[in-house]
């Protein structure tokens, strides 16, 4: 398990006592640096420059919240104060009515910044804010049962809060910082702090499953001495998509591994001893969901972890994304679905065997690991292809596949590198993905609309944005058809729960439901304030199971219409 922050006062050799905690208000000024500039390098100065003069404890905490979240990526634990809960206490500390609320919302489109605007008094309260303050409320927080007694501690803590610490108080506890901070650029900035190498501190992040372990030992240079923590799920390697076929070779050199991308459900499954979780790409714990293939895995004889996808067959045939998805968000699963949707695992890759951590090793020596497991049942590893060709061959090869992963029911194709090592939550060149000829994006729900006709009385137009490069949403079109009656009226329900604005035809939500959206082509436009527009847009399905964290940026959407004005 990892280490608690007090336990590692002792990692170092003569570790000061410490007495005196950081203020929160130095955290908030860096991550109003960090936000302020789009360059990497000052990013990471000043960063570097605040963690360097932090004890341990601070330390700790610091580097947790700059990594997003109130607590360790290790640490299952959740705060569950929800929207409505932040809007009060946001309503009680600036005595701003709800009105003031919906104004500030439309200017900044986030609830942290809203509380920043506000927030024009000084705290009641005299007493600053500490880092150590803000851990203990935060583990006050998730120990407290009922929705008031939560709301009467978010108040409580916004009580002694300055507007600009409000703002960052906002994003941790509602889970969006949107500061322009990548956990690998926080990475670098702990590596640089303490003079230790970058690959080192990420690795001891990996395997802790704790960011604020890692910056302690780096500052004590015991980074070598950190284990891998099971059941501290690990970011999952992600994609980048390609266009067309010919990209392929241009991002890395044969042999190229490949294999059929399935539609459904990211999962990470970890066993040790008897004892097996499985975890969503967003690190939740969904294990009772899909009850069915825990016997098979804890099976399997040693401990490991499996990155995969989880969804159901008929015979050899996927089942289509829209129709399993019934299966998600359900804490149990009745009978009668497990018989009519049955989950499989097709595992593709390992990223630790028996206590060896693997991430760090080449796909090819993974997948051999992998493909040695006995895997049985309701579990399963993809067919894997070699191909070895360039040029024209090589298209044709992938063509081949292309299709025959589409008549099996499948999204398209995985290309991958084997050479590449596992790279925890981060997106580069070495996994291609190429799905559908009929090109889409994952966007976010922004603003909906009552619908009419025979959708009069339900929320069935939608607005939607994609990420900038500085975290920003920005929007890219609006759509009304794709989804079915029900999941409309589901989706209604949602929105009225979830309103920041109601402008009477129409409403500002919550920015929480992906979707994922086809559409003809994209064309500059100034009808949005993303510069760009999409031409017919369609629901193509939702993505309950998508991370906002992870929709599609407003760089692919440029490259898209950059292509499309090509001759």
């Amino acid at each position: 398990m990892p280490i608690a922050p007090r336990a590692l006062a002792a990692v170092g050799e003569a570790v000061q006592d410490v007495t005196v905690s950081s203020p929160f208000a130095s955290w908030a000024a860096t991550a109003d640096a960090v936000r302020s500039t789009a360059k990497k390098l000052e990013k990471m100065a000043a960063l570097a420059r605040y963690l360097g003069t932090l004890e341990d404890d601070d330390l700790a905490i610091a580097a947790r919240l700059f990594a997003g979240g109130p607590f360790p990526r290790a640490d299952q634990r959740v705060l569950a104060a929800g929207w409505s809960a932040l809007v009060d206490a946001i309503l009680e500390r600036s005595g701003a009515s709800p009105d003031d609320i919906g104004a500030a919302y439309r200017r900044h489109a986030d609830l942290g910044d809203v509380a920043a605007d506000l927030i024009a008094t000084p705290p009641r309260d005299a007493r600053a804010l500490t880092l150590r303050d803000l851990a203990a409320a935060f583990d006050g927080i998730a120990a407290t049962k009922g929705a008031n007694a939560k709301r009467a501690l978010l108040r409580a803590l916004l009580a002694r809060a300055t507007g600009g610490e409000a703002r960052y108080l906002v994003k941790i506890v509602g889970g969006d910082m949107r500061i322009g901070l990548r956990e690998g650029l926080l990475e670098d900035a702990v590596a640089r702090s303490f003079g230790r190498e970058r690959e080192a501190v990420a690795r001891a992040n990996m395997l802790s499953g704790d960011v604020g372990e890692a910056a302690v030992r780096a500052k004590h240079d015991t980074l070598a001495a950190a284990v891998f923590a099971h059941f501290a799920p690990v970011g999952m390697m992600l994609a980048t998509p390609v266009l067309e076929l010919a990209e392929v070779a241009k991002r890395f050199a044969p042999p190229y591994f490949v294999e059929d991308k399935f539609d459904g459900v990211r999962a990470q499954a970890h066993k040790a001893g008897d004892r097996v979780e499985l975890y969503s790409r967003t690190l939740d714990r969904v294990t009772e969901r899909f009850p069915e293939l825990l016997a098979p895995l804890r099976a399997i004889p040693g401990s490991f972890v499996l990155d995969a996808e989880i969804l159901s067959f008929r015979g050899d045939r996927a089942v289509p994304f829209t129709e399993f998805q019934t299966r998600l968000g359900r804490k149990t699963v009745s009978a009668d679905l497990l018989a009519q949707l049955p989950a499989t695992l097709v595992a593709f890759d390992v990223l630790e065997r028996d206590g060896d951590p693997l991430m760090e090793r080449p796909l090819s020596q993974r997948s051999l690991v992998l493909r040695g497991l006995p895997l049985a049942g309701p579990l399963r590893t993809p067919d894997l292809r070699v191909i070895d060709s360039t040029g024209g061959e090589l298209v044709a090869a992938l063509e081949r596949e292309f299709a025959a992963s589409r008549s099996r029911g499948n999204e398209g194709l995985m290309v991958k590198d084997p050479r590449s090592r596992y790279r925890p939550g981060r997106r580069g060149m070495e996994w291609l993905k190429v799905k559908r000829a009929l090109r889409t994006l994952d966007v976010v729900v922004t603003a909906v609309e009552w619908g009419h006709g025979k959708r009069r009385g339900v929320l069935s137009d939608y607005t939607f944005a994609v990420r900038d490069e500085h975290g920003r949403l920005r929007h890219i079109g609006k759509a009304y058809s794709g989804l079915t009656d029900r999941e409309i009226a589901d989706l209604t329900e949602h929105f009225l729960a979830r309103t920041v604005e109601d402008r009477g035809h129409a409403r500002v939500v919550e920015p929480d439901t992906v979707i994922e959206v086809a559409f003809d082509r994209i064309q500059a436009s100034d009808r949005h304030d993303s510069g760009l527009a999409m031409r017919f847009p369609r629901i193509v399905r939702l993505r309950p199971d998508k991370p906002v964290a992870e929709i599609d940026t407003l760089a692919t959407a440029r490259e898209i219409a950059k292509r499309e004005e090509a001759p």
